[in-house]
């Protein structure tokens, strides 16, 4: 066979392949990055900055590989972490076609990342569960800008009671994000100011300290051991929270039960009702404030 009828030869396979590649599209793979509908190479996406544990920087890779994937609503939020279809936001036009694209949004980013970097689901949630997550390390304020920041750490975005955005810090007032519909997983420079909340370092080992469960949906925590006090976050439904003290003070009512007993919950600087924690009225093992 002549050379040049096996270069023509060659050239139909691939056009073939590429034909049904663009007829039967990317499907969803657990525990895997998304792999088509890139923008283009991964650039500019790197760990920035010296200071960062090993873990940290290998969940910057990992989301430093998903450069150029789509944003996508609700995508990486399926059963285990990794590029998922997502689904129109009902507010935002430019989501009408997530349903159609393979990607993250920013926490299911986040997600993803981490779990390439541990191997364990630690950050299955929203941006306002992962900011407050009980695998933090420390935590840090708008006020401190980058300053404290090391490559890997999250940042938030929103109010105390409403964090909507989060993303993965590069170092070098860098970040990588999932940001919205219509675009892809892109590198931006730290937005702060504005909505800017503030950020958490993941640590990875086990939860320390004591825990106990709330239930109910919608249950909030207060800026002090009273409903009267101002509001910070609202529980959607029942989450796992870490308690550092109780103390009695403001009684409250709830299913035909009252309860004076309150306790501080030391990740999100607020107090919550004891009426809303499962188990007893004065919970076992936690001290007094």
């Amino acid at each position: 066979m002549s050379s040049m009828r096996k270069a023509k030869i060659g050239s139909a396979a691939a056009t073939l392949a590429a034909l049904l590649l663009f007829l039967t599209g990317p499907s969803p793979s657990s525990w895997a990055a998304a792999s088509h509908d890139r923008a283009g190479p991964a650039t500019d996406c790197a760990v920035l900055a010296p200071g960062a544990s090993a873990t940290a920087e290998s969940a910057v890779r990992a989301a430093c590989e998903q450069i150029g994937v789509w944003y996508s609503w609700g995508g990486g939020h399926g059963p285990t972490p990794g590029a998922t279809y997502g689904h129109p936001d009902g507010v935002d036009p430019a989501s009408n076609d997530d349903g159609q694209r393979l990607g993250f949004d920013c926490s299911g980013l986040v997600r993803y990342a981490y779990a390439q970097a541990t191997g364990q689901d630690l950050l299955n949630g929203d941006a306002g569960q992962q900011f407050y997550t009980l695998h933090a390390a420390q935590r840090f304020t708008a006020d401190q800008g980058t300053a404290p920041l090391l490559p890997g750490d999250l940042l938030a975005y929103g109010s105390s009671d409403n964090l909507h955005h989060i993303a993965i810090y590069l170092g070098a007032d860098q970040m990588v994000e999932a940001r919205q519909s219509g675009t892809h997983i892109m590198v931006s420079p730290v937005r702060l100011g504005g909505d800017y909340f503030g950020a958490v370092r993941i640590a990875p080992g086990p939860v320390t300290g004591i825990t106990a469960q709330t239930w109910g949906t919608g249950v909030w925590t207060h800026a002090q051991p009273s409903t009267d006090s101002p509001r910070i976050y609202a529980f959607a439904d029942s989450t796992t929270v870490r308690v550092a003290c109780q103390e009695h003070a403001q009684s409250v009512t709830a299913e035909g039960v009252t309860n004076d007993a309150w306790s501080f919950l030391p990740d999100y600087q607020a107090w919550l009702s004891n009426i809303y924690l499962q188990g007893p009225a004065w919970l076992d093992s936690v001290p007094t404030c």
